[in-house]
């Protein structure tokens, strides 16, 4: 099942079903669930809710998709999202190369960190070029991993029981401020730097674990081409470890890390500038496009 947070005719944003075919929605307070955002509804949403509101679909009315404007799925997350940086080999290479000082690893723990989303981009959204903050704007593809259900203590095996769904998310970097900073927080955390979706799609319709074709494009032009069975901390071992000692709360939002081809990664680099248009992709949930203004 796929669902996505779409701003109707009335004006209401609210979360919804997408149809099949991918032509229309049906709200889900349509459908019995009068939730305001799908963080407030994924708890909700168990495999048996979600066969329920699959029988009901054929018999409830439902809009056009072309009548609405799709926003990310989860326009305002709980938390700051939780991110894995390095996490493909070939990217952990490139990244080394352009500043050894930032980002030379061993690979022998997880690099995590955190970003700051206010409000997430969405689909056939804008990057904002932040000019006179950042030179060094740039793109990272990446499968997002949100939880269905708190999670603690979680083994590696037993993984695949706490993940609702997949999207993508493009984990926008303004590669001065993070090098500068010697953290990236802040250089992962500006607004409009967190794009994600068009859609999240249930993890019943994603093979565990995920080994999905991942892309980017920047005016067309193909930049990333890899595989997410190509994690080095793979997802069973990041929730492991996580909630080893903390507690992940339904609908938090993991970004798994990004494969190599991103702009600081060329020689000489090539970072964003007004106008270019990127669109990440992943086999199986779609592709989401941004333009830089």
């Amino acid at each position: 099942m796929r669902f996505v947070t779409c701003l109707g005719p009335d004006g209401v944003e609210e979360p919804a079903v997408l149809s099949a075919d991918g032509t229309a929605v049906t709200p889900l307070r349509w459908l019995g669930l009068p939730c305001d955002t799908l963080t407030e509804a994924i708890p909700q949403l168990t495999p048996a809710v979600r066969a329920g509101l699959a029988l009901a679909l054929s018999a409830i009315p439902s809009v056009p998709l072309d009548a609405v404007q799709l926003q990310s799925p989860i326009p305002c997350p709980a938390q700051d999202v939780v991110c894995l940086g390095i996490n493909y080999m070939a990217h952990s290479d490139e990244a080394e190369k352009y500043s050894a000082d930032a980002f030379a690893t061993q690979h022998q723990d997880a690099i995590y960190f955190s970003k700051r989303v206010s409000e997430a981009g969405k689909p056939d959204g804008v990057i904002p070029r932040h000019a006179g903050l950042t030179d060094r704007l740039d793109y990272e593809a990446e499968l997002a991993v949100v939880l269905g259900k708190a999670a603690r203590d979680v083994k590696a095996a037993d993984a695949a029981d706490y993940i609702f769904g997949y999207t993508i998310l493009n984990d926008v970097s303004a590669r001065d401020l993070q090098t500068g900073h010697k953290q990236w927080y802040f250089g992962k955390s500006l607004d409009g730097f967190t794009p994600m979706g068009p859609v999240l799609v249930t993890a019943d319709e994603i093979a565990y674990p995920p080994a999905l074709e991942i892309t980017s494009r920047v005016n067309g032009e193909l930049r990333q081409k890899s595989n997410t069975a190509l994690l080095i901390t793979s997802i069973g071992q990041i929730l492991e470890e996580l909630t080893g000692g903390m507690t992940l709360l339904p609908g938090t939002i993991i970004a798994t890390g990004t494969p190599a081809g991103v702009g600081m990664g060329f020689d000489p680099p090539r970072f964003l500038q007004s106008g270019d248009t990127v669109e990440c992709a992943i086999e199986g949930i779609g592709t989401l496009c941004s333009t830089v203004i």
